[in-house]
């Protein structure tokens, strides 16, 4: 990670209200969640099933929700102004982060407009509650902004026991005014998966471009599970800067720049022997963040 600007003010997150949320048998951890639907093509109706996964994006559950219902491309995107959904007004009635990864009971007259409520509904009896933890009734940060640090935990986290740790790199930054510098961020913003960050796509002016710009992105980049609001409630504590999944398993966290660069070149080293006999090397972002060939998340900051 190039950290060339110095560390910047301390970002205040607002006080409206503490911070309460519900995450206990919200959702299976670490499991994806089948949604029973009814197929719509004739008298003969069968149950099918929508697999909702923790980590998908708004975008995901509409061509899923499209699929399922046998509508148009478009068709649940198109409905959201409809939807009247029950969204924090810093959302500006964009649910990211609120369609929430449950099982739901669909009944042959569902719209997209129904769905789309159930699992808002659902996100905030879930959310707005009684707080679960001494830790959450202390945190600074409101819903909203607890919903964006954990969808990006989730988005960069290799596994569920690297969350708690993420989580605290994540807060740490925020807390010393330096930019986040995170892969996910900057990948949503450009509306693409599993793609590698180059210098170049690190100086593309998107309000999504946490190289560039401190503090959290202005909405959260997918439904997070309960395990990542968990670790988002309650992080590791810890020091931690930066980190890096060199290989699965062996995620390495650091306050030491220096370390943290080893960290990354050993990683880039083991990705040229992996990709010696196909596409071009995969090398690390200025971050040190950078993807496997499969595309899921290997290192981070």
């Amino acid at each position: 990670m190039y950290l060339n600007t110095p560390p910047r003010s301390t970002i205040r997150f607002t006080r409206r209200g503490k911070l309460v949320l519900v995450v206990t048998g919200a959702v299976v951890a670490g499991t994806a969640v089948a949604v029973p639907l009814l197929n719509l093509g004739g008298a003969d109706r069968k149950p099918i099933s929508l697999v909702i996964p923790e980590g998908w994006r708004a975008s995901q559950v509409y061509e899923a929700i499209d699929k399922a219902l046998a509508l148009p491309a478009g068709s649940t995107a198109k409905s959201i102004g409809k939807a009247h959904l029950k969204l924090p007004s810093d959302a500006a009635g964009n649910p990211e982060g609120y369609l929430f990864p449950a099982t739901y009971h669909v009944d042959k007259d569902a719209t997209p407009q129904t769905l789309l409520q159930e699992m808002v509904d659902t996100a905030n009896d879930r959310f707005d509650v009684a707080p679960v933890a001494a830790g959450a009734q202390r945190s600074p940060m409101n819903l909203y902004q607890a919903i964006t640090v954990a969808s990006i935990v989730q988005a960069e986290s290799a596994s569920r026991t690297d969350m708690g740790k993420v989580a605290r790199v994540v807060l740490n930054r925020l807390a010393r005014g330096i930019p986040l510098q995170m892969d996910s961020t900057l990948n949503y913003g450009l509306r693409r998966h599993a793609a590698r960050t180059s210098l170049e796509d690190t100086r593309i002016d998107n309000p999504y471009n946490s190289y560039q710009r401190v503090g959290l992105p202005p909405t959260p980049i997918d439904s997070p599970g309960a395990d990542a609001m968990r670790a988002t409630l309650n992080p590791t504590p810890g020091d931690w800067l930066y980190f890096v999944t060199v290989k699965p398993g062996d995620t390495r966290f650091t306050t030491d720049y220096e370390e943290h660069q080893r960290n990354v070149a050993e990683f880039n080293a083991l990705q040229k022997k992996k990709e010696a006999q196909r596409s071009p090397s995969a090398t690390a972002s200025p971050s040190g963040a950078s993807q496997s060939p499969s595309g899921v998340a290997q290192s981070r900051l």
